[in-house]
């Protein structure tokens, strides 16, 4: 251990008695020319070490410049070294070398010496206090950090634009919005508002706070967004589920004349993959192709997974098949989307011709084998993981179970699970309630209650409740599943699967008064408004994933009651459900469609359902089909493509067509079709 930081400080500031000096001044002169040498080599152990080793204080320049290599390269015993000798032989040290000293100790992750250094130095300045709220925030201690700038403003210095950056920073971190507001009226306060750097940083607290709304008011006030700025504000927006508003402000970023970065790409690839946009993402990759950003290995995996999730494997083999392009990630994404799409054949033929895997590659081939319930296979494809690599993680133990669960094989799902225990994954929430529904669905009730009391008792979530209620469902307990919901509301609170599970256990043995029970206690407790929500939720887990009989009927009815609850981005993702499973759509099908894409502005998608119900499905468009394109151009002012689409009907627009074409042009000025649509009313 080397000297403790600052604890020699208050023993020898005022004592002057240590103090000598060289007995020539060419010996400091020739000792620092030395230690210089030592430097320039980049030799920095012995450069302190010599330095160390002489018994006279040098310029305080060197000192600086080597504070500032044991910095860069995390030197924690020659910091020490160093500032011990400053203290010990210079009488009264600079506060800028102190500075200098607890910013290198912080960099070698020694908070616990910055700190001693920082309470003994006997007078300290704005820098001072900036050093050690910037230790703090910087070594993950973020409390800490908005500790000290509180007794930083108590002591009455006045902070800079340094003390603030690090103090939102650690509001973002601790995910506190109420100090992150205190800390942005301090900043307008202090003249700071206008500092694009503070103003990016608060609208990156404010977003992972989940107050977009104040995140982009703070962002329409800043001057001159940079590229970091609107990265952010895109990042955010995407990671709160906002994928199409993400998009737009992308797009606003291009005629804002601002530069992306790789990842503001990505990022809007990924918020156009979640919403299924894919004129949009189109629109994103001509720009990235034409601004050089295509071979980016993070743009060109987002591309491929974005024409994956909107149904276009091909474009989405074609930029994997481009030179420089083949990676690991770009391989995994591809394989993912074979498999995620049921192409489970053409996905494997592609992961054997992988040069490499890692545990995502293979937890991307399980995920498409227990998708579509190919259980031999993915058993199977296990073996051949266990014997081929020794890579694993949670993900892999869940569709491990899943496979279990699927073969009502408890044997095997015993031994996974004794493998659990033997590689310390017990305490893994995660794999415990992947544990607790394979052993329901094994009908396995004494283990579920083992792991249920046993192994996740400590963290049970929703989802472990969830699990429980599914196990008691499917054996037809729905008495012991309403007192195992009680019980649920003493420890954590119930969600749409939650309802979805309770209602279905009653309709499954006509237990209509238990029914009615949990019906009231939605009523009583404000769920109510989930109602609707609930058809869309019970898709993946009681539709579409239990032994329910899935046909159109039951979709449409799924699909019109988004509509109906304004869900309708919801449908996009219910469609695609539809066509992973089989199930083929009729006219019903794709009036709500298009209803959807009439509420969420998507007009080239709309074209795109209304082609393919004749050419894909053999689905002759029906009025209300033309009505609701004629809804859909005319919401959207795509006027020019409402005319054509009007004259080229293979009917005459009825009344109700007529009206809707006038109301549009008058909304938007178009006249001239106006004038033909009032005198087809007319006449």
């Amino acid at each position: 251990m080397g000297v403790k930081a600052g604890s020699v400080i208050n023993r020898l500031l005022y004592d002057k008695a240590h103090l000598t000096k060289p007995s020539h001044p060419s010996e400091a002169k020739a000792k620092a020319a030395a230690i210089l040498s030592h430097f320039s080599s980049g030799h920095l152990r012995k450069a302190v070490s010599l330095l160390f080793s002489s018994p006279f204080p040098f310029h305080f320049s060197l000192y600086s410049h080597l504070f500032h290599l044991c910095s860069s390269s995390r030197s924690l015993l020659e910091t020490r070294k160093l500032e011990s000798h400053l203290v010990t032989f210079s009488s009264t040290p600079p506060i800028f070398l102190l500075n200098r000293a607890i910013e290198s100790y912080a960099k070698c992750g020694s908070l616990g010496d910055a700190r001693e250094l920082f309470d003994e130095m006997p007078q300290r300045d704005g820098g001072s206090w900036n050093a050690m709220i910037k230790a703090y925030s910087q070594g993950s201690r973020p409390e800490e950090a908005l500790g000290t700038f509180v007794e930083m403003n108590r002591a009455r210095f006045l902070p800079n634009e340094v003390t603030f950056a690090s103090v939102i920073g650690s509001c973002g971190a601790v995910l506190e919005v109420l100090v992150a507001r205190q800390v942005h009226g301090l900043v307008v306060k202090y003249g700071f508002g206008g500092n694009v750097i503070l103003g990016s940083s608060i609208v990156d607290v404010y977003g992972k706070c989940g107050e977009m709304g104040d995140a982009r008011r703070v962002f329409e006030e800043i001057e001159e967004p940079n590229e970091v700025s609107w990265n952010i504000v895109v990042r955010r927006y995407l990671e709160m589920g906002e994928g199409m508003e993400a998009v737009m402000m992308f797009f606003r970023m291009l005629v804002a004349g601002v530069r992306p970065l790789s990842h503001t790409f990505s990022n809007a690839l990924v918020a156009c993959s979640s919403c299924f946009a894919l004129v949009e993402g189109k629109r994103v990759h001509g720009v990235a192709v034409k601004m050089g950003f295509e071979d980016h290995e993070v743009v060109s995996s987002s591309l491929i997974d974005m024409y994956v999730k909107c149904g276009k494997l091909g474009d989405a083999h074609a930029i994997f098949d481009q030179p420089h392009l083949k990676n690991l990630i770009s391989w995994t994404s591809i394989v993912s989307g074979y498999a995620m799409s049921g192409q489970t054949s053409k996905a494997r033929a592609l992961f054997d011709e992988m040069p490499e895997w890692n545990v995502i590659s293979w937890n991307a081939m399980l995920a498409g084998y227990t998708r579509y319930f190919q259980w031999e296979e993915a058993l199977n494809f296990i073996f051949l993981m266990r014997n081929t690599t020794r890579d694993i993680d949670q993900v892999t133990l869940g569709f491990i179970l899943n496979v279990c669960a699927g073969l009502s094989d408890v044997e095997m799902g015993k031994q996974v699970h004794g493998f659990i225990y033997r590689h310390g994954y017990c305490s893994n929430l995660f794999v415990g309630n992947g544990l607790l529904y394979m052993y329901g669905q094994c009908r396995n009730m004494r283990n579920s209650k083992t792991v249920w009391f046993h192994q996740i008792s400590p963290s049970r979530d929703t989802v472990s409740w969830n699990s429980l209620l599914t196990c008691y469902a499917q054996h037809h307990l729905s008495e012991l599943a309403m007192t195992i919901f009680y019980e649920m509301q003493c420890e954590t609170t119930p969600n749409e699967i939650t309802f979805a599970t309770l209602l279905s256990a009653c309709a499954n043995i006509f237990a209509l008064e238990q029914g009615k029970q949990i019906h009231g206690f939605m009523i009583r407790n404000g769920y109510i408004p989930w109602l609707e929500g609930l058809w869309l939720t019970c898709i993946p887990s009681v539709v579409f994933n239990g032994g329910t009989s899935r046909d159109v009927i039951l979709c449409n009815s799924l699909i019109l009651g988004c509509c109906r609850s304004n869900r309708t981005r919801q449908v996009l993702k219910l469609f695609h459900l539809m066509k992973d499973e089989g199930i083929k759509p009729d006219h019903i099908t794709f009036r709500g469609i298009l209803y959807a894409c009439t509420c969420e502005g998507l007009v080239e998608l709309g074209k795109q359902y209304v082609e393919s119900m004749s050419t894909d499905y053999g689905i002759v468009p029906r009025l209300e089909h033309y009505e609701c394109m004629i809804d859909l151009y005319s919401q959207c002012g795509y006027m020019d493509e409402l005319e054509s689409f009007v004259r080229n009907m293979p009917f005459d627009p009825t009344v109700p067509m007529l009206t809707r074409v006038v109301d549009a042009c008058k909304r938007h000025g178009c006249l001239r079709f106006g004038k033909w649509a009032v005198q087809r009313l007319n006449n």
